[in-house]
């Protein structure tokens, strides 16, 4: 039996690499990968890793509580909208950041900020996370 999307996904995750999905048809690059691509519906792709180096477009930070009890020891944490060199857009955490007004509105007016991965191990499970580049 092979290993599902998602365990080959989380596996590379916790060796540092970032894998996608490339479309047969149409090109485009699935990230997190899918079953089928996300541009044309097509079931015909094949696994590719990414950088993971792109740019920080927007960040903020959440004021309610974290959306899992796993994240409550992150928290309060900022996250942020990432373009990755392979025209992939997603959010996530960043890390090494402060909350404060004056911290976010300095990335705010330094648009766009260079990123990488900062794979994170909260509860067993590895979290895609960045970190200024």
């Amino acid at each position: 039996m092979t290993d599902s999307i998602i365990k080959l996904y989380y596996d590379a995750l916790g060796k540092g690499k970032l894998l996608g999905k490339k479309c047969d048809q149409c090109g485009e690059v699935t990230f997190p990968p899918t079953t089928a691509c996300d541009s044309c519906g097509s079931f015909e792709q094949d696994w590719v890793e990414l950088s993971g180096r792109g740019k920080l477009l927007y960040i903020s930070h959440g004021m309610a509580p974290p959306p899992n009890p796993r994240f409550n020891d992150l928290a309060p944490y900022a996250y942020g909208h990432i373009k990755l060199e392979e025209d992939v857009y997603l959010q996530a955490i960043i890390t090494g950041v402060s909350i404060d007004p004056v911290t976010l509105k300095e990335f705010f007016e330094a648009d766009p900020v260079d990123v990488v991965p900062d794979i994170l191990e909260v509860d067993g499970l590895n979290i895609l996370a960045f970190k200024q580049a």
